[in-house]
C-alpha cells in the first residue's frame, strides 16, 4: 500500500502496489489514507510529515524513516539554521514528528551521527542495513539498459562522455529560475568530448532550456530516477544536493558548482568546512569548471575515501537487508500489512 502526497512527483508502478492519494482534495482517499494508518504494522516514509506529530500508531505498529538521500551537506530538522525564528512550539512539533520513528535507516556511522543531531534519536533507532536506493548503483545489468534506452533516445550522443549537472533547490528561484552555467563557453570548449545533460529540481517547472545547443545539453529533468542516471553519467556537477554521496559509490570524477556559497551558508546552512569535504573541485565560475575538467583535476583517492565513510553499509544488499528487517518485525504482528508514505 503506497500513499502519495501531493508533493511526490514519483509515478509508482500500480501493477505491483495500491496507490492512494493521500490529500484532502481527494477526501474519500484521504479517509482510506487514514485508515490504512491506523491499521498497519509497518509504516515506511521517505522525508518530514508535519501530521506525524499527531499520529498515534496503535501498539506494536514500526515506523521506519527511510529518508530520501545518503548523506548531508546542508543542516537540517533540529539543526536547520531557520530554527533560530521559529517558536519553541514548533520546534516541539518538529521533535514530535521525529519521536514517532521507531528506527531510521542509515548507510554510515557518519549519517548516524547527522541523525542523531538532526531528529535527536537514540543510538538503539538507528537501523544499519544500508540506503535501500543506492543498489541500482551495484546492478551492471540495469546500467546496461539505461545506456541502450539513453543512446537510443538521443543518438546524436555517439561515443562522446556525458556529464550530468543537478543543481539543488533555491527557494528564492521558485519562480524565476536562472542557470549560472554559461552554456555557449561550455560548448565552445567541451562539446567535442562531452555532451551535458541537466536535471532540475522537479519544484523547478518554469526555466525552458535553450534548443540553440541541443546536440550538446539534453534536459533530462523528466526523467524520474536520478540514480539511474548515475549509471551512465561520466562526470557530476553538483553543489549542495545529496547526489554525490550515491555518486561516489561509483568511484567517478565530481565538481562542486558552489557559486552562491556564502550566501548559502546563511539561508540553508551547510556542513563544517563544506570546501575541503566535498570530493572534487569546489568552484564558482563555469571558466573554473572546464578548466578542472581539461586538466583532471580530481583525486580519486579523496572520492574512494567519500565513499567508503558515507556508504560503508550501502553495498548492494540493502534492500535485501531491510526487507530481512521487516519480515523479523512482521512475525511478532498478526497483520501483514504495511503502508509506505
Amino acid at each position: 500500500m503506497i500513499l502519495k502526497d501531493s508533493s511526490c512527483k514519483y509515478n509508482f508502478d500500480d501493477s505491483i502496489a495500491n496507490i492512494i492519494s493521500f490529500n484532502m482534495k481527494h477526501p474519500i482517499d484521504y479517509l482510506k489514507s487514514i485508515y490504512h494508518l491506523a491499521t498497519a504494522t509497518t509504516v515506511l516514509v521517505d522525508t518530514y510529515f508535519g501530521f506525524l506529530a499527531v499520529t498515534n500508531f496503535r501498539p506494536g505498529t514500526t515506523c521506519i524513516q527511510l529518508w530520501h538521500a545518503a548523506g548531508a551537506i546542508k543542516h537540517f530538522g533540529l539543526q536547520d539554521p531557520s530554527n533560530e525564528t521559529r517558536s519553541q512550539r514548533a520546534i516541539d512539533r518538529f521533535q514530535q514528528v521525529y519521536d514517532r520513528f521507531d528506527y531510521t535507516v542509515v548507510g554510515s556511522e557518519k549519517m548516524a551521527d547527522t541523525f542523531r543531531e538532526s531528529f535527536g534519536i537514540t543510538n538503539n533507532r538507528i537501523l544499519r542495513t544500508g540506503v535501500p536506493r543506492s543498489d541500482i548503483l551495484f546492478n551492471q545489468e540495469k546500467k546496461q539498459q539505461i545506456y541502450h534506452y539513453i543512446h537510443s533516445k538521443y543518438p546524436l550522443i555517439g561515443d562522446k562522455k556525458i556529464i550530468l549537472y543537478t543543481p539543488t533547490f533555491r527557494e528564492d528561484q521558485f519562480t524565476d529560475y536562472q542557470l549560472e552555467l554559461d552554456i555557449p563557453q561550455m560548448y565552445r570548449e567541451l562539446s567535442d568530448e562531452y555532451v551535458l545533460f541537466i536535471k532540475l529540481h522537479p519544484a523547478v517547472s518554469n526555466y525552458v532550456i535553450s534548443e540553440e545547443f541541443d546536440d550538446f545539453v539534453y534536459d533530462v529533468s523528466d526523467y524520474k530516477d536520478t540514480n539511474e542516471l548515475l549509471l551512465i553519467t561520466d562526470l557530476l556537477i553538483s553543489d549542495y544536493s545529496s547526489i554525490p554521496f550515491e555518486y561516489a559509490i561509483l568511484e567517478k570524477p565530481m565538481i562542486f558548482f558552489a557559486y552562491d556559497m556564502e550566501q548559502y551558508k546563511i539561508t540553508s546552512g551547510l556542513i563544517n568546512d563544506y570546501g575541503n569535504q566535498m570530493p572534487g573541485p569546489v568552484v564558482s565560475t563555469t571558466y573554473e569548471i572546464i578548466y578542472s575538467i581539461r586538466e583532471k583535476a580530481f583525486d580519486m583517492n579523496q572520492i574512494q575515501s567519500f565513499k567508503e565513510q558515507w556508504n560503508e553499509y550501502s553495498t548492494g544488499n540493502s534492500s535485501i537487508n531491510l526487507a530481512r528487517f521487516l519480515a523479523g518485525v512482521e512475525e511478532k504482528e498478526e497483520t501483514k500489512e504495511k503502508v509506505f508514505i
